[in-house]
């Protein structure tokens, strides 16, 4: 399919690809590493990029924490119910996730440092062309080999060659396998179940001898805005819970640390009367191979030669509710940074980018819990792609 196939009537400048020429997540690490003295391992460009963030202060300890589905609009929202984010406000900055702004390719980009066509982690359900098959990234239900699916080594493996002990605190049933084996491999693991016990583990780590690295993951506000909504009261509870745990780790950190929170994305609440059930929609079914992606940035993958029909089908039936790319098209404005050849069968034939108020479920396929959520994240607005950074 040529790059000159008409789009949807939905201005591109809306949807936008994110600005991978500013601050972005991938350069998080590498800004802790050069605070540890451990920049060494880094190009001069990353290393310039890095300190653009502007905390390379000398650290012993940068603890990194990830609060998945903290997007900085909802942040500044419900800033009343964030008296130690609010106290931060003066050094906060914006940064962007990548595309799709989703957890996969963003803990992706966070610990390996690449852009999503450097690391190829390009969505949550992606094909795997060895097997022609779609799979889970975050469940990993498909028999595929973690290193061989992300071969580079991660900025966690380089940190421990470069005699940084790295740690990561998650939970225990993600230790060693799918995303953590493939993305986020190097360093010790230590299990937890809640912020609380994670954040213990942060200060026992940051008071132990040595140069460490600590990445902290907390997942829970990200699923309580998919069940109840990013502007629901269970959100904003979660959000104070978080923001408590957070305060309380500020203080109890020992002074030569440092600690870096941020997101992976933000999320927008969907009304159901509002999506594309596919179970409702069999003929966009035709000439499609694999659907993956997910609701806001749908991947499709079509049958060979039918490239055409597909993007016509869709674009008639989605109309200015999306933006519809090729593959060629959505590489070349740079949706997903510079694709390495490696990586660009796993992107879809065609792209489904969502505005606002769309998304696209399957209901003949999803399960009903899945179709149930109302939150969600995936495409290129600004509720989904802007994130925070706060520097304690």
């Amino acid at each position: 399919m040529s790059e000159t196939t008409p789009e949807s009537a939905v201005d591109a400048d809306l949807l936008g690809p994110p600005d991978y020429s500013g601050p972005i997540l991938s350069d998080v690490i590498p800004a802790a590493a050069l605070s540890l003295g451990a920049g060494g391992i880094f190009a001069e460009a990353a290393r310039e990029r890095a300190r653009n963030l502007g905390f390379d202060r000398d650290t012993r300890t940068a603890v990194v924490v990830l609060i998945d589905g903290l997007g900085e609009s909802q942040l500044r929202q419900h800033s009343g119910y964030t008296p130690f984010f609010r106290s931060l406000a003066q050094s906060r900055r914006t940064l962007s996730a990548g595309f799709p702004s989703t957890t996969a390719n963003s803990l992706s980009s966070l610990a390996t440092g690449r852009l999503p066509g450097g690391h190829g982690v390009v969505g949550y359900r992606v094909l795997d062309p060895a097997k022609d098959a779609v799979f889970n990234q975050l469940t990993w239900n498909l028999d595929v080999d973690p290193v061989a699916w992300v071969p580079d080594a991660t900025l966690f493996e380089r940190l421990t060659d470069a005699d940084v002990d790295v740690v990561s605190l998650g939970e225990a049933k993600f230790a060693g396998r799918g995303l953590n084996r493939a993305s986020l491999r190097g360093g010790r693991f230590r299990a937890s179940k809640t912020l609380e016990q994670r954040c213990a583990q942060a200060v026992e780590e940051a008071k132990a001898p040595g140069r460490r690295l600590v990445y902290l993951y907390w997942g829970n506000l990200d699923k309580t805005g998919h069940v109840h909504g990013s502007n629901s009261s269970q959100w904003t509870e979660e959000l104070e819970s978080v923001d408590l745990a957070l305060s309380q780790l500020a203080s109890d950190l020992p002074s030569d640390s440092t600690m870096i929170v941020t997101a992976d994305h933000g999320m927008v609440d969907i009304d159901h009367t509002l999506r594309l059930d596919l179970a409702d929609a069999p003929a966009l079914r035709s000439g499609v191979r694999h659907v993956g992606g997910e609701p806001r940035a749908v991947h499709l993958y079509a049958e060979a030669g039918a490239e055409a029909d597909v993007a016509s089908a869709w674009t008639e039936t989605v109309g200015d509710r999306a933006l519809i790319l090729t593959r060629d098209e959505a590489i070349r404005r740079g949706y997903f940074g510079p694709v390495d050849p490696r990586f660009r069968p796993r992107i879809g034939d065609l792209l489904v980018v969502c505005r606002d108020e769309f998304a696209v479920v399957d209901s003949d396929t999803e399960s009903p819990s899945a179709i149930a959520l109302i939150g969600h994240h995936g495409s290129t607005t600004e509720r989904e792609l802007h994130i925070p950074l706060l520097v304690v």
